[in-house]
């Protein structure tokens, strides 16, 4: 066998759709056609500046999309290739994307389906002139009205909806990491195949960490809660934890997900008081409700800080919300310390009013 008897993600879903014998074949249909969009992007930023489609200086227009951000050529391109590859095969009845202010509509040639695809085309694009992990993230749900066009409201669909959410991640390999909601599974690309090949199998993150990745920037803005978590992992040996703990950031949120995935850990990206409008910075339909489905199949935790994430009904296509997921003792430790936060703001040496990162009065 080619792939030195692995399965292919075609073999995969037909061993899947093998335990659902009322299936269509629809849902394997649609994986196909994102893991073929997720090809053709990975071979575009593989090509980096020598395909002229990478950066803000091919940006000349300064073009901003619906969350306000500049977006750039690779954005728009990966963008036209998740809606190109995935909108005829009639698995699905309408897309939302974060370069989308509005749900797009199917060509009227195009049969509707009944799945919902939700994705972010390219993930943390903002790092890619540095030759950092980028991704694409996505999420499928059923159609309200299978065979019609979708009403936005019909997307605006908790996390526990979700029949299918992975992402892929380009970078020194390019990897595909699925669920259906049995187990988290990461696929590896064949260069000379060009397949996806099994290679991960039922990851799971271990419950327990000694590492955890914040952008300490924001650290004037964060809650008490926030703020006396950081401040105990940064307090070592010495400190209520009685362990060293490593920082990470690397601001892309696949590549944060996939270092957890792999050998644990915790991200929080939560809500604070930079941008009181807003509940926090990711997206929820289809950046962290995904994101929470993988995670949770991999047995770890996701949360706003407060509650499960799974369980966020949304309000809006963009929606933005608090993040915090991975290891599950290290989320429900950050849970907990939410709950028990006092109406004064929390008093660390390092974060307090005092301290190194102390809030300005």
């Amino acid at each position: 066998m080619p792939t030195g008897g692995r399965p292919t993600l075609t073999q995969f879903l037909i061993d899947e759709r093998r335990r659902h014998p009322g299936a269509t074949g629809d849902l394997n249909a649609l994986i196909t056609d994102v893991s073929l969009a997720c090809k053709a992007i990975a071979r575009k930023v593989a090509f980096g500046a020598l395909a002229g489609a990478l950066g803000n200086e091919f940006n000349a227009a300064g073009e901003i999309n619906v969350q306000g951000e500049e977006q750039k050529a690779m954005d728009v391109l990966s963008n036209v290739l998740f809606i190109r590859a995935t909108e005829w095969g009639g698995q699905v009845a309408g897309m939302v994307s974060e370069e989308m202010e509005e749900p797009y509509l199917l060509p009227p040639q195009h049969a509707r389906g009944k799945y919902l695809l939700l994705f972010d085309p390219l993930d943390g694009s903002s790092n890619i002139d540095v030759n950092v992990s980028v991704g694409s993230i996505f999420s499928i749900l059923r159609a309200a009205t299978p065979g019609q066009d979708p009403q936005p409201q019909d997307f605006l669909q908790p996390g526990t909806e979700q029949v299918g959410a992975g992402y892929a991640i380009y970078g020194p390999t390019t990897m595909l990491v699925l669920t259906l909601g049995r187990g988290t599974h990461a696929f590896t690309l064949d260069p000379m195949l060009g397949e996806w090949v099994l290679s991960h199998p039922d990851l799971q993150i271990p419950e327990s960490t000694r590492e955890f990745a914040i952008n300490a920037s924001n650290s004037r803005f964060w809650e008490p809660a926030v703020k006396r978590y950081v401040d105990e992992c940064m307090a070592g040996q010495t400190g209520p934890r009685d362990a060293d703990f490593n920082m990470r950031w690397i601001a892309s949120l696949v590549a944060e997900t996939h270092r957890i995935l792999m050998r644990g850990g915790v991200f929080l990206y939560p809500r604070d008081r930079k941008d009181p409008a807003r509940a926090g910075r990711l997206r929820l339909l289809y950046e962290a409700s995904p994101i929470s489905f993988l995670i949770e199949q991999a047995g770890g935790a996701a949360s706003t800080g407060r509650e499960r994430l799974m369980a966020v009904q949304p309000e809006a296509l963009h929606q933005r919300i608090g993040f915090i997921f991975g290891s599950k003792q290290e989320v429900e430790r950050i849970e907990g310390y939410h709950r028990d936060e006092p109406p004064a703001a929390f008093d660390a040496p390092l974060f307090g009013r005092r301290g190194l990162f102390a809030a300005t009065a």
